[in-house]
């Protein structure tokens, strides 16, 4: 294993076999990661207040453990990497630090409405699509999820979402027509006196696993009117990339549904109290 220096902040950084400084530096995750918590770290000092002041706690070093790598040969790229942060103070207490690092992901929350269905009112009638797919990683081959993807190298989060509404969904929505909950409701945060993250930078999004992930994930909306025999053909209709290995079944669920069928998804369960919050407050 090889040791690397940064320079800002000043650690050292152990690198496992085949991962080159390079690539570490090279991958968006890891820097963003570092940034925020480099900045959240110096709020310890400027603030009296933190509640770490007294003993503020320090970045001492970097384990890069393992990594994976996306593409093929000879053109690949970092696309996970876990890692092991020792961050403690002057008393030598430690705060827990295993990270796994793969970056943001937009999810999508796409509500379709019968065009001949009465216009208004809380009893609206109103569906959401969901995706049906494979997620070994949550040890299912039929996971019921909002439409979601990851955000590559360099791509917006609104193109994101409206490539993989396209992707997993078959429709083409101008990014124009998303609207981002997430920013809304920070916004109305903002606007009633509300803190951002303690001056962290943290970005308005959702964080479904803070405690070992840097996954966040910004939500956008998008409503429409459609004929009333299109709700038919979405329902079980097969979509994704077969040669990503996406096999994907859509699934179109009543609104007032949405969160017992969509109970296990961390990203449906913010999408729907983001939507009623908003209407709520009369920013929808």
């Amino acid at each position: 294993m090889a040791t690397i220096n940064l320079k800002s902040p000043n650690i050292p950084v152990s690198l496992p076999e085949w991962l080159s400084e390079e690539k570490l530096l090279a991958f968006s995750p890891f820097n963003n990661w570092l940034k925020t918590l480099t900045t959240s770290l110096s709020l310890q000092h400027t603030n009296p207040a933190h509640p770490f002041h007294p003993d503020p706690y320090a970045l001492r070093s970097i384990t890069i453990q393992s990594f994976d790598l996306f593409g093929r040969a000879p053109h690949q790229r970092l696309g996970f990497i876990k890692l092991t942060a020792a961050v403690s103070n002057g008393a030598g207490e430690a705060l827990p630090g295993a990270v796994f690092l793969r970056g943001p992901s937009v999810a999508m929350l796409v509500m379709l409405v019968p065009d001949d269905a009465p216009t208004g009112g809380e009893d609206e009638e109103r569906y959401v699509v969901l995706t049906v797919q494979a997620r070994i990683p949550a040890g299912s081959l039929a996971f019921v999820e909002l439409p979601a993807g990851m955000v590559d190298e360099g791509g917006s989060f609104a193109g994101t979402a409206a490539q993989e509404i396209k992707e997993e969904l078959g429709v083409e929505i101008p990014t124009s027509e998303l609207r981002c909950l997430s920013d809304m409701a920070a916004a109305a945060t903002k606007s009633t006196g509300g803190v951002d993250g303690k001056g962290e930078g943290l970005p308005a999004a959702t964080y479904p696993s803070p405690g070992g992930c840097d996954e966040f994930i910004p939500i956008y909306m998008h409503e429409r009117r459609v004929p009333r025999d299109t709700l038919k053909e979405w329902t079980g209709k097969l979509t994704g990339l077969r040669d990503h290995g996406e096999r994907i079944t859509l699934k179109l669920v009543k609104m007032q549904d949405l969160w017992r069928e969509g109970g296990r998804d961390a990203k449906c369960l913010a999408a729907l109290a983001l939507w009623e919050g908003l209407r709520r407050e009369g920013k929808l």
